[in-house]
């Protein structure tokens, strides 16, 4: 959203509430909301505002959880936000980014301005479904079907493996119809005047079994728009100076963790 510069936050949280009916499919009574500033621009009269809206009802769930457990809550925030936080560069330059979390049994999706998510989304579209695969058609064990996808992948082989390429590629192609619609449906969104008002600069992947080999050459291929690993390590460590007593890929797993710790850095 867009709000004035200027605005009071009892003001903005006002708006907020307004807009509501036409963009959040809960009512405002059965909800909890707040926002922050975009990068606001000197040049600008408005204020470019990132609202999230979660529900009420599971808030508080989350909350008599903690305090049950005997554990002082600070706040919560979304999965989006954390991650965003650990793998945005935090530069005025720095394009809008799609993040994609390609977990275990699931991929979240979220479009990224200045380290703020601006759009979340989530797909039944997961790593599981390959090791299952590769497991039945290579009768590899679980240690077995990582390896392989993590170490072969999307790249042709020869022999018994050349099957793998061939169950590998029916989840990865899923996942790449779902990055290519989430990207290409934010970056030709135009305003009024018929300027792109979300231009999407790279796709950025995480999550654990982002380890596919080959996978962000194929994500890249099929989206024609720079690809990368996300580096989950950025504002916490130069590895000059310290390296992580923790594996690279598995790292990816803990971007969420790694975005919570660096709140209020």
């Amino acid at each position: 959203m867009h709000v004035p510069r200027g605005t009071s936050r009892q003001q903005t949280l006002r708006m907020i509430e307004f807009e509501f009916e036409d963009r959040v499919p809960i009512p405002p009574s059965a909800a909890v909301y707040d926002y922050s500033v975009i990068l606001p621009r000197d040049t600008e009269v408005d204020d470019e505002i990132s609202v999230v809206v979660f529900p009420r009802e599971v808030a508080e769930a989350y909350t008599e959880s903690f305090e049950k457990a005997g554990i002082t809550l600070l706040s919560l925030e979304i999965e989006a936000r954390s991650i965003a936080r650990a793998v945005s560069l935090r530069t005025t330059d720095e394009p809008i980014t799609l993040l994609v979390d390609f977990g275990r049994a699931r991929t979240g999706f979220a479009v990224v301005k200045h380290g703020y998510p601006i759009f979340t989304s989530t797909v039944e579209v997961g790593g599981d479904l390959m090791t299952s695969a590769l497991i039945q058609s290579l009768s590899l064990t679980p240690e077995e079907a990582e390896n392989f996808k993590n170490e072969h992948g999307l790249v042709p082989t020869e022999g018994k493996l050349a099957k793998g390429l061939e169950v590998v590629s029916g989840v990865a192609s899923a996942l790449a119809d779902e990055v290519a619609r989430h990207y290409h449906y934010w970056d030709t969104r135009r305003n009024e005047k018929g300027e792109r008002m979300t231009p999407v600069g790279k796709v950025v992947l995480i999550g654990g079994s982002a380890n596919l080999h080959g996978l962000p050459e194929y994500i890249a291929g099929r989206v024609h728009a720079p690809t990368e690993i996300g580096n989950v390590w950025q504002h916490v460590t130069k590895f000059e100076d310290y390296v992580p007593p923790i594996d690279k890929r598995e790292s990816l797993q803990f971007a969420t963790a790694v975005g919570l710790a660096l709140r209020g850095i």
